[in-house]
């Protein structure tokens, strides 16, 4: 289904121009929250991975600059975000290119199962407020008929024995997303994302969790883990340097398969 020719649209660089994404010029923005994601994914050539809840497929398109063959595969429930993932594949050269289906993460089990499930939900609970009056917008930051508990549950059950799941999340839901995780997962890292200082002001953090696998012993059941997080900023504003090389020049936060 092609987008709303009536909706205006932009064409916009990342990754200092090695991503181009076409995406509303109102509504929903791309921010730099699916590009830290995209680079905390723990890919490698020929995995399978899945971006539920893709968007208009930012960190899918970072992702595949990153990790060249990957077979990723991007879902949304909004017809008019995958009408642009699909057009910024057609900008991009990436081999293989992502794939984006219009497709609800409720329904996707047969799609089973991936390597890695990364995801950046909407944020807030639909009872939080003003919702934004854009349906687009809404879509992308306000839970709708899945909650976040479910959405996690939905995502694990997508993942083979040992795989990896991966999202992106508001800071002041931290302790719930510890308490969701920590039955589903053999262990997990919360890597926190602060804006000028360590342990003041974040807004973000990324979580790294990996199911059981039956066939590798070595893994124990390790809990979850909080690492240092990364400062994004320095004190005048500019992005740090760690910050720079991962939102700039598609670099990953290093972080691999246990």
């Amino acid at each position: 289904m092609p987008h709303n020719k009536s909706t205006p649209v932009s064409t916009d660089a990342l990754l200092g121009g090695r991503v181009i994404l076409r995406q509303p010029e109102d509504g929903y923005r791309t921010a730099i929250d699916p590009v830290l994601l995209a680079a905390a994914v723990p890919a490698i050539r020929g995995m399978r991975v899945l971006d539920a809840g893709c968007g208009t497929g930012a960190a899918s398109l970072c992702l595949a600059a990153r990790v060249a063959g990957a077979d990723i595969t991007g879902i949304d429930t909004e017809p008019e975000f995958i009408s642009l993932a699909r057009d910024s594949t057609e900008l991009n050269d990436f081999a293989p290119p992502p794939v984006f289906e219009v497709g609800d993460l409720r329904d996707y089990r047969n799609h089973a199962p991936f390597d890695i499930v990364m995801t950046n939900p909407p944020y807030r609970t639909n009872d939080s407020g003003h919702p934004p009056a854009h349906p687009l917008k809404r879509a992308a930051n306000i839970e709708g008929t899945v909650t976040l508990s479910q959405w996690i549950d939905f995502c694990f059950q997508l993942l083979r024995p040992g795989g990896c799941f991966t999202m992106i999340h508001s800071r002041d839901r931290l302790e719930e997303v510890r308490s969701l995780i920590a039955p589903l997962a053999s262990n997990a890292v919360i890597h926190p994302l602060w804006p000028k200082r360590r342990r003041k002001g974040g807004k973000r953090f990324l979580v790294l969790a990996f199911t059981n696998d039956p066939q590798n012993s070595s893994i124990d059941r390790g809990g979850v883990h909080m690492t240092d997080g990364l400062v994004l900023h320095q004190a005048d504003g500019a992005y740090t340097e760690e910050a720079e090389a991962i939102l700039k020049s598609g670099a990953g936060f290093g972080f691999n398969f246990p």
